[in-house]
């Protein structure tokens, strides 16, 4: 897992530090430290108001899966490994060109 931090403590001393009052993560000297004071020099270091961090919220909330209005569908289909690997090599947005070849191609056919 990305992230995760393998310890090789076991559990009696896990248990033994707590019954001393230690802990690992020394949660009592970050919560005895003084509060981030901003000093007003630089504009990206000051920090967020209630209002604002409020207004990220909704933003990010709205901005969420497929865009509304959208008449894309989602379905299952098989392709040949060879040509989703050629479509994937071009990275990210692999999807949309193939809904592009796809959609040029329609245009090249026969009505049905």
């Amino acid at each position: 897992m990305t992230g995760s931090k393998t310890t090789s403590t076991t559990l009696d001393e896990l248990r033994t530090a707590s019954a001393q009052g230690k802990s690992k993560t020394q949660k009592n000297q970050v919560q005895a430290s003084a509060p981030y004071v901003w000093d007003g020099q630089n504009e990206n270091e000051r920090p967020l108001t209630r209002e604002e961090m409020q207004v990220g919220i909704e933003t990010y909330r709205r901005q969420r899966g497929r865009p509304t209005g959208s008449d894309k569908e989602s379905t299952t289909i098989r392709i040949d490994r060879d040509v989703l690997a050629a479509f994937r090599a071009g990275g990210p947005g692999w999807q949309t060109r193939m809904n592009t070849a796809l959609r040029d191609w329609l245009k090249t056919q026969s009505p049905v």
